[in-house]
Protein backbone atom coordinates (compact mmCIF):
# COMPACT_ATOMS: atom_id res chain seq x y z
CA UNK A 1 0.00 0.00 0.00
CA UNK A 2 1.50 3.24 -1.17
CA UNK A 3 1.47 5.99 1.99
CA UNK A 4 -0.26 8.99 1.17
CA UNK A 5 1.79 11.54 2.80
CA UNK A 6 -0.97 13.50 4.24
CA UNK A 7 -2.45 11.03 6.02
CA UNK A 8 -3.99 11.32 9.82
CA UNK A 9 -1.27 10.57 12.55
CA UNK A 10 -1.54 9.32 16.23
CA UNK A 11 0.73 9.13 18.93
CA UNK A 12 0.38 6.13 21.48
CA UNK A 13 2.53 6.80 24.58
CA UNK A 14 3.36 3.69 26.04
CA UNK A 15 2.84 1.79 22.50
CA UNK A 16 5.00 -1.21 23.30
CA UNK A 17 2.65 -3.50 24.40
CA UNK A 18 -0.81 -4.15 25.48
CA UNK A 19 -3.83 -1.99 24.90
CA UNK A 20 -0.96 0.79 23.34
CA UNK A 21 0.25 -1.59 21.29
CA UNK A 22 -3.21 -2.80 19.86
CA UNK A 23 -4.40 0.50 19.30
CA UNK A 24 -1.13 1.01 17.22
CA UNK A 25 -1.50 -1.89 14.86
CA UNK A 26 -5.15 -1.24 15.08
CA UNK A 27 -4.77 2.52 14.01
CA UNK A 28 -2.80 1.94 10.93
CA UNK A 29 -4.90 -0.69 9.91
CA UNK A 30 -7.48 2.05 9.70
CA UNK A 31 -5.03 4.28 7.85
CA UNK A 32 -2.80 6.02 10.52
CA UNK A 33 0.63 6.81 10.48
CA UNK A 34 2.04 5.79 13.69
CA UNK A 35 4.16 7.31 16.06
CA UNK A 36 4.27 4.90 20.01
CA UNK A 37 6.48 6.38 22.61
CA UNK A 38 8.16 3.68 24.95
CA UNK A 39 10.19 3.80 28.17
CA UNK A 40 12.36 0.47 28.56
CA UNK A 41 11.83 -2.26 25.88
CA UNK A 42 13.06 -1.21 22.39
CA UNK A 43 12.68 -4.35 20.68
CA UNK A 44 8.77 -4.49 21.53
CA UNK A 45 8.12 -1.19 20.51
CA UNK A 46 10.04 -1.66 17.21
CA UNK A 47 8.42 -4.81 16.77
CA UNK A 48 5.22 -2.63 17.10
CA UNK A 49 6.32 -0.36 14.13
CA UNK A 50 7.31 -2.69 11.93
CA UNK A 51 3.89 -3.97 12.21
CA UNK A 52 2.76 -0.45 11.66
CA UNK A 53 5.10 -0.57 8.43
CA UNK A 54 4.03 -3.93 7.39
CA UNK A 55 0.39 -2.39 6.82
CA UNK A 56 1.84 0.38 4.79
CA UNK A 57 1.61 3.25 6.99
CA UNK A 58 4.79 5.55 8.18
CA UNK A 59 5.51 4.27 11.68
CA UNK A 60 7.93 5.75 14.81
CA UNK A 61 8.88 4.56 17.93
CA UNK A 62 10.41 6.63 20.41
CA UNK A 63 12.11 6.08 23.71
CA UNK A 64 10.15 8.81 26.05
CA UNK A 65 9.68 9.30 29.75
CA UNK A 66 6.27 10.91 29.61
CA UNK A 67 6.03 11.74 33.26
CA UNK A 68 10.04 14.34 32.21
CA UNK A 69 8.40 17.47 31.00
CA UNK A 70 11.83 17.78 28.33
CA UNK A 71 11.42 14.26 27.27
CA UNK A 72 8.04 14.83 26.18
CA UNK A 73 8.79 18.35 24.28
CA UNK A 74 11.49 16.53 22.40
CA UNK A 75 9.28 13.73 21.57
CA UNK A 76 6.60 16.27 20.28
CA UNK A 77 9.40 17.65 18.17
CA UNK A 78 10.24 13.88 17.15
CA UNK A 79 6.98 13.97 15.81
CA UNK A 80 6.79 17.49 13.87
CA UNK A 81 10.04 16.60 12.12
CA UNK A 82 8.67 13.26 11.21
CA UNK A 83 5.28 13.56 10.17
CA UNK A 84 4.39 17.64 10.18
CA UNK A 85 1.04 17.21 12.24
CA UNK A 86 -0.17 15.48 14.98
CA UNK A 87 -4.22 14.94 14.90
CA UNK A 88 -4.74 12.59 17.85
CA UNK A 89 -3.10 11.62 21.10
CA UNK A 90 -3.75 8.57 23.10
CA UNK A 91 -2.70 8.91 26.28
CA UNK A 92 -2.02 5.20 27.27
CA UNK A 93 1.50 5.32 29.34
CA UNK A 94 0.36 3.82 33.15
CA UNK A 95 2.38 1.90 35.69
CA UNK A 96 1.30 0.10 38.60
CA UNK A 97 3.38 -1.57 41.46
CA UNK A 98 3.57 -4.76 43.44
CA UNK A 99 0.23 -4.85 45.11
CA UNK A 100 -0.25 -3.35 48.73
CA UNK A 101 -2.35 -2.17 51.34
CA UNK A 102 -2.10 2.23 51.60
CA UNK A 103 -0.28 1.76 55.00
CA UNK A 104 2.74 0.08 53.29
CA UNK A 105 3.16 2.02 50.27
CA UNK A 106 6.77 4.10 50.30
CA UNK A 107 6.48 7.97 48.84
CA UNK A 108 8.56 7.11 45.39
CA UNK A 109 6.47 4.34 44.69
CA UNK A 110 3.29 7.20 45.08
CA UNK A 111 5.34 10.09 43.25
CA UNK A 112 6.23 7.80 40.48
CA UNK A 113 2.95 6.53 39.96
CA UNK A 114 0.82 10.10 39.54
CA UNK A 115 3.69 10.99 38.02
CA UNK A 116 3.52 8.65 34.96
CA UNK A 117 -0.65 8.17 35.20
CA UNK A 118 -1.81 11.84 35.66
CA UNK A 119 1.41 14.38 35.46
CA UNK A 120 2.38 12.76 32.17
CA UNK A 121 -0.95 12.53 30.53
CA UNK A 122 -1.03 16.12 31.10
CA UNK A 123 1.85 17.25 30.07
CA UNK A 124 1.31 15.45 26.70
CA UNK A 125 -2.07 17.29 26.02
CA UNK A 126 -0.24 20.18 26.70
CA UNK A 127 1.74 19.94 23.84
CA UNK A 128 -0.88 18.04 22.20
CA UNK A 129 -3.12 21.27 22.54
CA UNK A 130 -0.72 23.80 21.23
CA UNK A 131 -0.71 21.73 17.77
CA UNK A 132 -4.43 21.13 17.73
CA UNK A 133 -6.13 24.13 18.27
CA UNK A 134 -7.81 26.11 16.29
CA UNK A 135 -6.49 28.95 18.84
CA UNK A 136 -2.98 28.51 17.80
CA UNK A 137 -4.09 28.12 13.76
CA UNK A 138 -4.31 24.23 14.04
CA UNK A 139 -6.81 22.31 12.69
CA UNK A 140 -8.36 20.56 15.26
CA UNK A 141 -7.59 16.72 16.86
CA UNK A 142 -8.62 13.78 19.60
CA UNK A 143 -7.25 13.48 22.77
CA UNK A 144 -7.92 9.73 24.42
CA UNK A 145 -6.73 9.45 27.91
CA UNK A 146 -6.58 5.34 29.12
CA UNK A 147 -7.89 5.36 32.76
CA UNK A 148 -9.19 2.29 34.27
CA UNK A 149 -12.05 0.77 36.26
CA UNK A 150 -9.98 1.03 39.70
CA UNK A 151 -10.71 4.85 39.38
CA UNK A 152 -14.19 3.76 39.96
CA UNK A 153 -13.53 0.89 42.37
CA UNK A 154 -10.45 2.47 43.91
CA UNK A 155 -8.55 -1.27 44.03
CA UNK A 156 -8.65 -1.52 47.91
CA UNK A 157 -5.20 -3.93 49.45
CA UNK A 158 -4.09 -3.49 46.16
CA UNK A 159 -3.16 -0.78 44.13
CA UNK A 160 -5.12 2.71 45.81
CA UNK A 161 -2.50 4.59 44.82
CA UNK A 162 -3.01 3.69 41.19
CA UNK A 163 -6.94 3.87 41.24
CA UNK A 164 -6.46 7.91 42.77
CA UNK A 165 -3.69 8.61 40.02
CA UNK A 166 -6.23 7.19 37.27
CA UNK A 167 -8.98 9.51 39.35
CA UNK A 168 -7.03 12.00 39.13
CA UNK A 169 -6.79 11.49 35.47
CA UNK A 170 -10.46 11.60 35.25
CA UNK A 171 -11.01 14.53 36.51
CA UNK A 172 -8.49 16.00 34.16
CA UNK A 173 -10.10 14.83 30.91
CA UNK A 174 -13.44 16.76 32.16
CA UNK A 175 -12.13 19.90 32.56
CA UNK A 176 -9.78 19.64 30.07
CA UNK A 177 -12.43 18.45 27.64
CA UNK A 178 -14.45 21.61 28.27
CA UNK A 179 -11.66 24.02 28.37
CA UNK A 180 -10.91 22.78 24.57
CA UNK A 181 -14.09 22.41 23.05
CA UNK A 182 -14.69 25.27 21.16
CA UNK A 183 -11.26 24.94 19.71
CA UNK A 184 -11.61 21.51 17.93
CA UNK A 185 -10.15 19.15 20.13
CA UNK A 186 -12.06 16.83 21.64
CA UNK A 187 -11.34 15.00 24.94
CA UNK A 188 -12.59 11.90 26.40
CA UNK A 189 -11.35 8.82 28.14
CA UNK A 190 -11.60 5.24 28.14
CA UNK A 191 -11.76 2.87 30.91
CA UNK A 192 -10.52 -0.44 30.51
CA UNK A 193 -11.59 -3.25 33.28
CA UNK A 194 -9.57 -6.40 33.76
CA UNK A 195 -7.93 -6.86 30.47
CA UNK A 196 -5.26 -9.44 29.64
CA UNK A 197 -1.74 -7.47 29.51
CA UNK A 198 1.33 -8.22 30.98
CA UNK A 199 0.85 -5.30 33.40
CA UNK A 200 -0.50 -7.35 35.74
CA UNK A 201 3.11 -9.25 36.06
CA UNK A 202 4.11 -5.49 37.47
CA UNK A 203 1.80 -6.13 40.14
CA UNK A 204 3.27 -9.55 41.23
CA UNK A 205 -0.03 -11.37 40.08
CA UNK A 206 0.26 -12.46 36.26
CA UNK A 207 -2.66 -14.39 36.31
CA UNK A 208 -5.00 -11.53 38.21
CA UNK A 209 -7.82 -11.51 35.53
CA UNK A 210 -8.30 -15.21 35.68
CA UNK A 211 -8.42 -15.00 39.59
CA UNK A 212 -11.18 -12.96 39.41
CA UNK A 213 -12.99 -13.06 35.92
CA UNK A 214 -16.20 -14.36 37.29
CA UNK A 215 -16.76 -11.55 39.08
CA UNK A 216 -17.28 -10.12 35.77
CA UNK A 217 -20.38 -9.97 34.18
CA UNK A 218 -19.32 -10.92 31.19
CA UNK A 219 -17.70 -14.18 32.67
CA UNK A 220 -14.21 -13.27 30.88
CA UNK A 221 -11.49 -10.94 30.82
CA UNK A 222 -11.33 -8.70 27.81
CA UNK A 223 -8.42 -8.39 25.49
CA UNK A 224 -6.49 -5.32 24.61
CA UNK A 225 -8.30 -5.14 21.22
CA UNK A 226 -11.45 -4.92 22.09
CA UNK A 227 -10.37 -1.38 24.26
CA UNK A 228 -8.30 -0.70 20.93
CA UNK A 229 -12.20 -0.16 18.95
CA UNK A 230 -12.81 1.89 21.94
CA UNK A 231 -10.36 3.86 22.05
CA UNK A 232 -10.44 4.33 18.27
CA UNK A 233 -13.93 4.65 17.86
CA UNK A 234 -13.56 7.98 20.22
CA UNK A 235 -10.92 9.27 17.44
CA UNK A 236 -12.99 9.03 14.98
CA UNK A 237 -15.45 11.34 13.05
CA UNK A 238 -17.96 9.19 14.11
CA UNK A 239 -17.88 10.67 17.64
CA UNK A 240 -17.82 13.93 16.44
CA UNK A 241 -20.32 15.14 19.25
CA UNK A 242 -18.59 13.58 21.73
CA UNK A 243 -16.26 15.13 24.13
CA UNK A 244 -16.02 14.96 28.12
CA UNK A 245 -17.44 11.16 28.03
CA UNK A 246 -16.37 8.57 29.56
CA UNK A 247 -16.64 4.95 28.13
CA UNK A 248 -16.06 1.85 30.29
CA UNK A 249 -14.57 -1.34 28.15
CA UNK A 250 -14.88 -3.67 31.42
CA UNK A 251 -17.26 -6.27 30.70
CA UNK A 252 -20.34 -4.63 32.76
CA UNK A 253 -17.93 -4.61 35.98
Amino acid sequence: MQTIPDSPVILITGGSRGIGAATARLAAAQGYDVAISFVSNEAAALAVAADVEAAGRRALSIHADSADPEQVARLFDRIDGAFGRIDVLVNNAGIIATQSRLEDLGFERMRRIFAVNAIGPMLCAQQAARRMSQRHGGRGGAIINVSSAAARLGSPNEYVDYAASKGALETFTTGFAREVAREGIRVNCVRPGHIYTEMHASGGEPGRVDRIRDSIPMGRGGQPEEVARAILWLASQEASFVTGTFLDATGGK
